[in-house]
């Protein structure tokens, strides 16, 4: 059985071993493939991991023998799965490996902007603290987070992960949520979209993509919020419309935005969030521990031989 890794190399750059897939049948593993690469190098397999590249109703007309799809993440939209199912193409994906990982880059950003982190450690390279009289030095405000608001949109696993950190630290937790109360962790308050802005201090973003949640942080929602609140960005670049944060951040409305996602990825070397004040934007890394990655590779490695024992699971398709 002939299996294809098309983009092995974000989640597996070499300190994980594929020896495991490689046990279940014909392996190959490309770091990467461009999408006019894909019919050929899959041409001939039953099995196609995927990360990134995208696997559309014109690839699987490509590859008729092709009979299961590993998506190599939680989000499966890179894949048609409404083609899949019609050509009775088994596409799995791989839930809730990276809940913790993504949850404490979430708190990562926040703490970096509420303590201004790498704003004085920026500084001290430059020598500021040596030049100082006293001991210390501040000019920013400095807060604690314990009774701060934070505001919750999508209480899904890491959202949900987002939620127990900060009650841990004392915040008061809001949560936008179709979950119903009674079924709440504890500690964690339901409120609407309009509820939410008004009062949270801090609001991390943990929702799906669709189109009732594009463009959910925008000119008119940032309104809404408290003067210097803060947003964080963990989910999909396209929740925030990017241009509407950066002139919030350049007009004080926002205090601060943290993301590991953008709009584009890589972006371009003008996207405005890339040189807003109060702007700090990490690579899309949150996932990419090697705890997370170690999990990933274990679950997609038993994806496929449930898929070949027959019984299937994480079925998306």
């Amino acid at each position: 059985m002939k299996i294809i890794v098309l983009d092995g190399y974000a989640a597996n750059p070499g300190d994980l071993p594929w020896t495991p897939l490689s046990l279940l049948g014909d392996l190959t593993v490309y770091d990467r493939t461009a999408p006019e690469e894909v019919a050929e190098r899959a041409a001939d397999a039953e099995i196609v991991l995927t990360n990134k590249v995208v696997i559309d109703k014109r690839q699987f007309e490509a590859l008729p023998r092709l009979k299961y799809v590993g998506v190599l993440a939680t989000g499966y939209n890179v894949v048609d799965v409404e083609e899949a199912a019609r050509r009775g193409v088994i596409v799995t994906n791989i839930p809730a490996y990276s809940t913790m990982s993504v949850a404490q880059m979430t708190f990562a950003h926040i703490l970096n902007i509420i303590n201004s982190v790498d704003y004085y450690a920026r500084q001290n390279s430059e020598g500021r603290w040596s030049r100082q009289p006293d001991f210390c030095y501040w000019d920013r405000p400095l807060r604690e987070l314990a009774g701060l608001t934070l505001g919750i949109v999508g209480l899904g696993n890491i959202g949900t992960a987002v939620a127990r950190i900060a009650v841990a630290f004392g915040m008061e937790v809001f949560a936008l949520t179709g979950k119903d109360l009674a079924s709440l962790p504890e500690g964690i308050q339901k409120t609407t979209w309009d509820g939410l802005l008004a009062v949270s201090d801090i609001i991390t973003l943990h929702c799906p993509l669709s189109d009732a949640t594009r463009r959910l942080i925008c000119k008119e929602s940032i309104e809404k919020m408290k003067k210097g609140a803060i947003v964080v960005n963990t989910g999909r670049g396209q929740l925030v419309d990017e241009q509407d944060v950066a002139d919030a951040l350049r007009s004080g409305q926002l205090a601060g935005y943290g993301a590991d996602v953008l709009s584009e990825e890589p972006p371009r070397p003008d996207n405005p969030l890339l040189h807003a004040p109060g702007a700090f934007i990490t690579p899309h890394v949150a996932w990419a521990t090697f705890d997370a990655r170690k999990r990933l590779m274990d679950i997609a490695v038993a994806n496929v031989e449930a898929y070949i024992n027959g019984a299937p699971v994480n079925v998306v398709s």
